[in-house]
């Protein structure tokens, strides 16, 4: 902890001085940032975490290690010209797993686009933009590009997993009118293979094809705003989308997010396989409710027609276990449940007790092989300071979804400044 608390120190010293470093993130998975509200064109924290965690190790026993982790976020967007703008989004994250691997570094270009404004209702972005869709929380089916963004999985919090993705290059154009928008993006292959060095920027995982989306949303009533979507991958059948959000009453929002299309199933394409291509669907639907002391409760069903069904998933690891880790490994570089059927809760709890102390917690549950996985977080913020205690465990069989997972507890205590 001693060395730990010195590169920190160094760190915090290095980044008040170079306004231009990498930047990054960083939390026990679960933590979902937030940034100091400024007017200036660029903000940046630095964080430094401690904690323990158990793994399961390649002999199926389980050990118990300490976890220590630094890391630097920076979001720049700043006026260039009348017009014209220029964002910047980067995050690094050194994290050492003591007993279980050496140190490790990931540096993720989250944005890096310029965007040109040449009347009050169209908008042309062009770089590296984080593009995503949905109106669930734990699970958007309408979310084309999330294909292989996530490259630093540092939280399990969904929206956490959205702002710290890494975006796709491409041409997005936006024309708004009254109580309607359009969006058109066209992202090109850049690269055949991901790269996972650490200060690659990547280009293979979110640039290995051409790919097209528009977008249409049209606000129908004061509480009634649907939108289109329509996506192509190169050499698949068309997607289309559906977003659709409904205010019960003044405390309970409901929502149903779908998208559907001819393609392959999920284990087919992660094996290679051609044929077999049927229309699928995939949805997401969900209530939130909020209470006058600022409580949030949210429950979510999750489908999955392109997933294995209880059976066939039953059935893979008996079959070939080396066909199920290379699913695994698809499903997840996707962000796709392996299966057909889950629940999610998601809850929070601003200024529980006292002021600024936040409370929130989740709770993932694959319906087909009941594995599950939780977290809860409780952290303190002051006008540039956070300080947050979280926990995360898995728990089911050995080779179910979460079960199946080397990490199966771990807390940690971070502190996290902003400049």
């Amino acid at each position: 902890m001693r060395a730990t608390v010195a590169l920190v120190t160094t760190l915090l010293a290095g980044a008040a001085c170079a306004q231009d470093q990498d930047a990054a993130a960083l939390s026990l998975p679960g933590s979902a940032p937030q940034a100091a509200q400024s007017a200036r064109a660029w903000q940046l924290f630095v964080e430094g975490a401690a904690g323990r965690a158990q793994i399961r190790n390649a002999a199926f026993s389980e050990e118990t290690g300490a976890t220590e982790r630094v890391s630097i976020d920076l979001q720049v967007d700043a006026t260039l010209a009348p017009g014209l703008r220029g964002i910047l989004a980067n995050r690094l994250d050194v994290d050492w797993l003591h007993r279980f691997e050496q140190r490790k570094e990931v540096n993720t270009l989250k944005e890096a686009y310029l965007s040109w404004q040449p009347r009050h209702d169209i908008i042309l972005d062009f770089g590296r933009v984080n593009q995503y869709s949905g109106v669930a929380n734990g699970y958007n089916p309408t979310d084309f590009l999330r294909d292989g963004a996530l490259r630093s999985p540092v939280s399990l919090d969904p929206a956490s997993i959205k702002k710290d993705r890494q975006g796709s290059v491409m041409l997005r154009g936006q024309a708004l009118w009254d109580g309607a928008s359009l969006t058109a993006l066209y992202s090109p292959a850049l690269s055949e293979a991901p790269n996972a060095s650490a200060f690659n920027p990547d280009w293979g995982a979110t640039n290995a094809r051409d790919r097209a989306l528009l977008i249409f949303s049209k606000r129908l009533s004061e509480d009634l705003n649907p939108q289109w979507l329509l996506y192509k991958d190169r050499g698949a059948a068309p997607q289309f989308g559906m977003n659709l959000t409904k205010l019960v009453n003044d405390a309970t929002v409901a929502y149903v997010e779908w998208s559907g299309g001819r393609s392959p199933s999920l284990l087919a394409q992660a094996l290679g396989q051609e044929g077999g291509e049927a229309f699928r669907n995939r949805v997401a639907t969900g209530v939130t409710y909020t209470t006058s002391n600022k409580l949030s409760l949210n429950l979510e069903y999750q489908y999955n027609g392109t997933g294995l069904d209880k059976t066939q998933w039953d059935a893979l690891s008996r079959v070939s276990l080396p066909a199920y880790a290379r699913y695994r490994q698809f499903a997840q570089a996707a962000q796709e449940m392996p299966t057909r059927h889950a629940v999610f809760f998601y809850a929070t709890w601003q200024d529980l007790l006292i002021s600024h102390l936040d409370l929130a917690a989740m709770m993932r549950r694959n319906s087909d092989d009941h594995s599950r996985v939780a977290w809860v977080e409780l952290r303190y913020r002051w006008t540039r300071d956070e300080v947050a205690l979280q926990w995360q465990g898995n728990s089911g069989s050995l080779l179910s979804d979460y079960g199946a997972s080397p990490l199966r507890k771990a807390w940690q205590v971070s502190y996290r400044h902003f400049y």
